[in-house]
C-alpha cells in the first residue's frame, strides 16, 4: 500500500509532461533569444516566494489561499514521490507529515471554492477555473486520507478511498496541464527562471523598451513565430486572475482592450481555432474579426484573431505589467506587434499617421517650428546652451514647451531656478522630439534617428544632468537613450526642486489649508520609481493632501500616454473623467500634476471638477521672495485662478 501514493504522484508527473509537450514545442519553435538557465532555475524559489508574492499579498485572502494550495500541492505531492525511497516509504512519521501537507491543501481548496461557489468575482475566468476547486478538493481530501492511513495504520478501506478520490483529482490536475489552470501555474515555474527581464528580480524597474533591430528581415511581430520563445512561454504562464483587467484604464472606460483577454489571445494564437474554451471578460465593444490563428498566421487583422483597434487602445501605462503576479510583460509584446502594423504595414490610425508624419518631417509631432519651442519664456531671461557653452543643468523642455499650458509650467520652473541661482541653459532650436511618441506608437525608426541626432547634439555640451518637466521625456532620456550611447543623469523637476528646498535654496512660505491630491503620472511613478518627492513638495508646502483610493504604483493612467490621445480609439466613457472622479471622491480642490500630459487629459474634463496645477506652479505661489522680481510677479499673476 505504501508505494500506491508515490506511483499515483509518478503517474502524475508522467501525464503533465506528455500533455504539456505540445506546447513545449511551439515555445521553442519561437525567436532565438539567451536564457542563463542555471541562474535562472536556481533564482526561481525566491522569485515565486518573494517577487511574486509581493503581487499576490496585496490580496490577503488570495495570498493565504495560495499559500496553502500551492505549498500543500507541491509538497504532499513532493514528499509522495520520495516515498519510492524505501526507508521513507516504509516510515509513518513520514506520511504524517504528508498528510499534513494534504490538509494544508485542502484548506486552501477549501477557500479557493469559497472564492469562486457560488458567486464567481467578475474579474475571473469560469470555465475549467470552476472545475479547477473540485479537483484540487478531491486531490487534497484523498492525499489526506490516504496518506493519514498509513500513517495511523487505518482500516484498508480508508486508505482506498482516499487513494481513488486522490486518484480522480490528482490525474483530472494533471490532465489540466494541457490546456486549463495547471498549464499555467506549471508553466510560470518555467517563465520565472527564463523571464524575458531577469533584471525585475534584481531590484531594477526593468522598464525600457529593447531596441529594435532595423536591417532586420521583419520588423516587428507579425505572427505568433516572431515572438521570442520565452515569451511566448510567459503568455503560458497567465493564470487568468483578472488583476490586470481591474487596473487597466482602457478597459475601465469601455475601449476594446482588455489585457487578460489579450494574452489569452495571444497565447491561443499559437495554435489554430484561436481560444474557444476561454470564459472570461470579452473585449469591451468587441469588434469581430475572423478568428483565423495558428504559429505562422498574422496576429492583428480583421481577417486574423484580434482587431486592431484593441491594439492601439493601449495607453502603455504599465499598470497590468505591475499587478501581475506572474509578471508577464504586456507592454512589450503591444509595442512589437505595433512595430509590425507601423513599419511593415504602415497601418496606423489616421491622426497617428499625421502626427508621425510630422516628426519625420519637422522632428515634432505637431510640425511646429524648432526655433518656437522656448516662445513660453518671453520675458524671461533663459540661457541657451549654444552660447553658453556648458552648464550644471540642461533644462530639456519636451514636446509640450509648444503648449500655451504647459508653458505656464515651464514658467514657473525657469522664475524657480532664477530664484534658487542654478546654473542652467536650454537647447532651444536644438532641441528636437525625444522620440517617445513615434517608439510607443511602433515607429522605430523615426525613434532611433531622433535619439542619434540628439545624442550627437547633446555630446557638443557639458553639463552635470538634465532637468526635465516631462516624465515621457525623463524615462526616455535616462533609461532608453543608453542603448544608443547616450549616458545621462536625468532628474525630473520635482526632485530637483525637493532637493533645493530641502538645501534652503528655495525658501517656501506655509500656504493658507487647502485639500490637494497627487496624480502619479505613469511614466515617473510605475515608469521610473518616482512616488515621494512631489509629496515631500506639497507637504512643504503646509497642504493638506489626500490619496487617491488608486495611488502610487497602483495609480490610474490620465490616459494620455502611448500615444493613446492620436490613435483616439472611442470608448464607452473617458479615462481622463474616470481619474477626474476617483480626485474628487476625495474632496480636494486641487489635483496636483507632474507631467504636462497628465496635466492637458486631466483639464480637459468638462465640468464641476477641482483645479489642476503642476507641482512647480504650487510651489511658485510659495515662494518667499521679496521683494519680488518683475519676471516673477508676471509669472505670479499667470497663476492666479480665473
Amino acid at each position: 500500500m505504501s508505494l500506491a501514493l508515490p506511483l499515483l504522484a509518478l503517474l502524475m508527473v508522467i501525464v503533465a509532461l506528455v500533455r504539456l509537450a505540445p506546447r513545449i514545442r511551439l515555445w521553442r519553435a519561437g525567436a532565438p533569444a539567451h536564457v542563463n538557465w542555471a541562474q535562472g532555475l536556481a533564482a526561481v524559489p525566491r522569485r515565486y516566494l518573494v517577487d511574486v508574492h509581493h503581487v499576490v499579498a496585496r490580496d490577503p485572502y488570495a495570498a493565504r489561499m495560495h499559500a496553502a494550495v500551492a505549498g500543500g500541492l507541491l509538497g504532499a505531492t513532493g514528499l509522495a514521490l520520495l516515498g519510492l525511497v524505501p526507508p521513507l516509504g516504509a516510515s509513518r512519521l513520514f506520511w504524517g507529515v504528508v498528510a499534513l501537507l494534504f490538509l494544508a491543501m485542502l484548506a486552501g481548496a477549501l477557500a479557493v471554492g469559497a472564492r469562486r461557489v457560488p458567486t464567481k468575482p467578475k474579474r475571473l475566468s469560469g470555465g475549467a477555473f470552476q472545475v479547477l476547486p473540485f479537483l484540487l478538493l478531491a486531490y487534497a481530501t484523498g492525499g489526506s486520507l490516504a496518506a493519514g492511513s498509513l500513517a495511523l495504520a487505518l482500516p484498508t478501506a480508508l486508505f482506498v478511498l482516499g487513494l481513488v478520490l486522490a486518484a480522480a483529482g490528482g490525474l483530472g490536475l494533471a490532465w489540466q496541464t494541457g490546456g486549463g489552470p495547471m498549464r499555467h501555474a506549471v508553466t510560470g515555474a518555467l517563465h520565472l527562471a527564463a523571464h524575458p527581464r531577469p533584471g525585475r528580480f534584481e531590484g531594477c524597474r526593468e522598464t525600457a523598451l529593447r531596441p529594435l533591430d532595423l536591417d532586420a528581415p521583419k520588423l516587428g511581430v507579425e505572427a505568433p513565430a516572431d515572438l521570442a520563445w520565452n515569451r511566448l512561454l510567459g503568455l503560458d504562464a497567465c493564470i487568468q486572475c483578472g488583476r490586470c483587467e481591474a487596473a487597466c484604464p482602457a478597459f475601465a472606460a469601455g475601449q476594446p482592450l482588455n489585457p487578460k483577454r489579450l494574452v489569452q489571445d495571444l497565447a491561443s494564437a499559437m495554435t489554430p481555432g484561436g481560444n474557444p474554451a476561454y470564459a472570461g471578460s470579452d473585449y469591451p465593444q468587441a469588434r469581430s474579426v475572423a478568428g483565423v490563428s495558428g504559429f505562422h498566421q498574422p496576429i492583428i487583422g480583421e481577417g486574423a484573431l484580434i482587431h486592431p483597434d484593441t491594439l492601439w487602445s493601449c495607453t502603455t501605462c504599465r499598470a497590468c505589467v505591475e499587478e501581475c503576479p506572474m509578471m508577464i510583460e504586456h507592454v512589450d509584446a503591444i509595442v512589437d506587434l505595433r512595430r509590425f502594423q507601423t513599419l511593415e504595414q504602415g497601418a496606423v490610425p489616421l491622426k497617428a499617421e499625421q502626427a508621425l508624419l510630422d516628426l519625420r518631417g519637422a522632428d515634432e509631432p505637431g510640425g511646429a517650428p524648432l526655433s518656437a519651442r522656448a516662445d513660453f519664456a518671453a520675458g524671461l531671461p533663459v540661457p541657451v546652451m549654444a552660447a553658453k557653452g556648458e552648464a550644471e543643468i540642461l533644462l530639456w523642455l519636451g514636446t509640450n514647451a509648444f503648449d500655451l499650458r504647459t508653458g505656464r509650467t515651464l514658467r514657473a520652473l525657469v522664475q524657480l531656478l532664477q530664484a534658487a541661482k542654478v546654473d542652467f541653459a536650454i537647447l532651444g532650436a536644438e532641441e528636437r522630439d525625444c522620440g517617445d511618441l513615434a517608439r510607443r506608437l511602433g515607429d522605430e525608426a523615426s525613434f532611433q534617428r531622433l535619439a542619434r541626432l540628439n545624442i550627437e547634439t547633446l555630446s557638443r555640451y557639458r553639463f552635470r544632468r538634465i532637468l526635465t518637466a516631462d516624465p515621457h521625456s525623463l524615462h526616455v532620456l535616462r533609461n532608453e537613450y543608453p542603448a544608443f550611447g547616450g549616458q545621462y543623469e536625468v532628474v525630473h523637476h520635482t526632485a530637483f526642486l525637493d532637493e533645493l528646498a530641502a538645501a534652503g535654496r528655495l525658501r517656501l512660505r506655509a500656504q493658507a489649508p487647502q485639500i490637494v491630491t497627487y496624480h502619479d503620472p505613469c511614466y515617473l511613478g510605475r515608469y521610473n520609481g518616482e512616488f515621494d518627492a512631489p509629496r515631500r513638495l506639497l507637504d512643504r508646502l503646509g497642504l493638506e493632501r489626500r490619496e487617491m483610493a488608486r495611488s502610487g504604483k497602483r495609480s490610474m493612467c490620465c490616459g494620455g500616454g502611448g500615444g493613446a490621445p492620436v490613435t483616439d480609439v472611442a470608448g464607452e466613457r473617458r479615462i481622463p473623467d474616470l481619474r477626474m472622479g476617483q480626485a474628487k471622491e476625495t474632496g480636494a480642490a486641487l489635483v496636483a500634476v507632474a507631467c504636462p500630459q497628465c496635466t492637458a487629459m486631466l483639464e480637459g474634463v468638462v465640468g464641476e471638477r477641482p483645479d489642476v496645477l503642476d507641482v512647480a506652479e504650487l510651489v511658485l505661489r510659495a515662494l518667499d521672495t521679496a521683494p519680488a522680481t518683475p519676471a516673477m510677479q508676471t509669472g505670479a499673476r499667470l497663476l492666479e485662478p480665473a
